[in-house]
């Protein structure tokens, strides 16, 4: 399937993404649904009847949906963001990898859409890191437990390399995809939205709530560490099914856990996320 758009300078609301004829999202849509980007500001709309689920259009059922993960840049933020040219254009590894040389800890991270949901993709240097001692400045994947908000314990974030049914989720390629949506009031959690301590370009390890290169949510100030992939428990807000994800952790805020992580593969240079897990993002429905 041919994957390439045109660059194109500041988007209009009603902008469509397309894949084979095939309407995914329009910028009207998105926005309605979760962003009031204009602003910078994150609404806390939900799909309400929609559904989450339902727009997963890249499904295992082949229904024909492109499964590219697409920059999204938030209305405003074109000329901030260093993917500010590429609203809707599919992600690359090579980009992530280019935006990371030039970061002092060798992370990137940029907002993005799949199928309608949004999304954060990081950049964590694993290849380069995991061999060396863990020390400050030096981020890696780090498997934790996990705990519910009462406490009660869930299970270890290395059941992704123990359980085949996890298989998708296995860490690869130094990047990683998290579905956006904040388990407090479903709000939408960027990468380095606002500069403070939580979000500067630096890291320590241990899944503490300081360090820097958190994900940010500037409606309540959770804060959540993409280098943390832990096993937690969260529920189906419309049918009241309680289901145990894989995620990455809640280290601060009003969030009671931490955000799901999206299995993806790469179809060459392109990141195109997998529907293996869609239950674990109806949190929100």
């Amino acid at each position: 399937m041919n994957r390439n758009f045109r660059l194109r300078p500041a988007p209009g609301l009603d902008e469509e993404v397309t894949a084979g004829g095939k309407k995914l999202i329009d910028r009207r849509d998105f926005v309605r649904h979760s962003f009031n980007s204009a602003a910078g500001v994150i609404t806390t709309a939900c799909l309400g009847s929609i559904g989450f689920a339902s727009l997963l259009m890249g499904s295992a059922s082949g229904d024909g949906g492109d499964n590219a993960v697409r920059y999204w840049v938030p209305k405003g933020q074109e000329d901030t963001v260093w993917f500010g040219a590429l609203h809707l254009e599919s992600m690359t590894k090579s980009s992530f990898v280019a935006q990371a040389a030039k970061s002092d800890t060798g992370m990137a991270g940029a907002q993005g859409v799949w199928s309608g949901l949004p999304v954060n993709v990081i950049h964590i240097p694993n290849s380069s890191n995991q061999g060396t001692p863990i020390a400050e400045g030096k981020p890696r994947t780090q498997f934790m437990e996990g705990y519910d908000s009462t406490g009660k314990y869930i299970g270890w974030g290395g059941e992704v390399n123990e359980d085949a049914t996890l298989a998708p989720l296995a860490m690869h390629d130094d990047l990683i995809i998290i579905f956006s949506r904040c388990p407090h009031l479903c709000c939408i959690p960027g990468w380095q939205l606002v500069a403070n301590d939580f979000t500067s370009d630096s890291w320590l390890p241990g899944g503490v709530d300081s360090g820097g290169n958190k994900l940010f949510c500037i409606c309540h100030s959770s804060r959540f560490d993409p280098t943390v992939v832990e096993k937690n428990s969260n529920r189906n807000r419309n049918t009241g099914t309680q289901f145990d994800f894989i995620g990455i952790k809640r280290t601060g805020g009003p969030a009671p856990v931490g955000m799901p992580l999206i299995p993806f593969e790469m179809n060459g240079d392109t990141i195109e996320a997998k529907s293996d897990f869609a239950d674990w993002y109806t949190y929100c429905d």
